[in-house]
């Protein structure tokens, strides 16, 4: 794989090659060991594609915590304390043993690998780096996407680099959100 879009939002450019950049070295080094073809192990079971075979995300994500793990990148995960709260008399309990967690974090940098639904990547984007900056887990994060070339070899649904840095460009930037710097891959 390479590493073939960059997209800086919030200084996340500037940020994350200045103060993190042996980090985004191993991310890119990890990204370029990774045999893409080997991956194109799901057969589609989709009208549309029927057959095809196609790369696997969940695959892909246990390639990058193969390559990411030894080199001291960890999961990190924050336990979610949900108030009771009070309706109208009625009582909704808070949730018991729910969590937010981040793909990879190594000194104060997050990083979220998405071979999901657009929905997610904004999410990842717009809320998650936030709180777990908030939280004082990382200071910038490196969104990990695929550019549409590859996204279409992936089953429907899969968002890429183009839309996703497109939205992130006319929402524009909020004094809350936290630099980053998202990497279009093939």
């Amino acid at each position: 794989m390479k590493v073939v879009g960059e997209f800086s939002f919030a200084n996340g450019a500037r940020v994350v090659k200045e103060k993190f950049g042996s980090q985004l070295a191993e991310i890119y080094q990890c990204i370029e060991d990774i045999d893409l073809e080997k991956f194109k192990t799901k057969e589609s079971k989709e009208e549309t594609m029927h057959g095809r075979m196609l790369y696997s995300p969940p695959e892909l994500n246990k390639e990058f915590k193969r390559l990411l793990h030894p080199k001291g990148w960890k999961s990190h995960r924050e336990k979610c304390e949900y108030p009771d709260y009070y309706v109208n008399g009625y009582s909704h309990p808070g949730s018991k043993g729910a969590f937010r967690d981040m793909d990879f974090v190594k000194d104060s940098l997050g990083i979220e690998v998405q071979f999901g639904k657009y929905s997610f990547m904004v999410y990842n984007v717009a809320a998650k780096m936030t709180i777990f900056r908030n939280l004082g887990v990382i200071e910038a994060g490196i969104e990990i996407v695929p550019v549409k070339e590859l996204a279409l070899q992936m089953s429907s649904g899969v968002s890429y680099f183009e839309q996703f840095t497109w939205d992130l460009e006319k929402r524009g930037v909020s004094n809350i959100d936290t630099p980053v710097l998202i990497l279009g891959i093939l």
